[in-house]
């Protein structure tokens, strides 16, 4: 199954000096035909993810991770 995953999303790694995120990509931004256009409205996506994300139960339970 996950091979057939790899074949239908495309997926990147981002990486800095504390984090690396591994995303799976869903949406086709093929349509956009300019290439800063593209650039733009993925990183436009990346922001409302970490938005989204922020707002979860999800987030504070992995907040919590580190309380001791």
């Amino acid at each position: 199954m996950e091979d057939f995953l790899d074949d239908l999303y495309p997926e990147i790694t981002l990486e800095t000096e504390d984090i690396i995120m591994s995303l799976s990509i869903k949406k086709d931004y093929s349509q956009i035909e300019d290439f800063n256009k593209r650039k733009e409205e993925f990183i436009n996506d990346l922001h409302e993810f970490v938005n989204e994300f922020s707002q979860t139960p999800e987030s504070d339970d992995f907040i919590k991770y580190f309380d001791f």
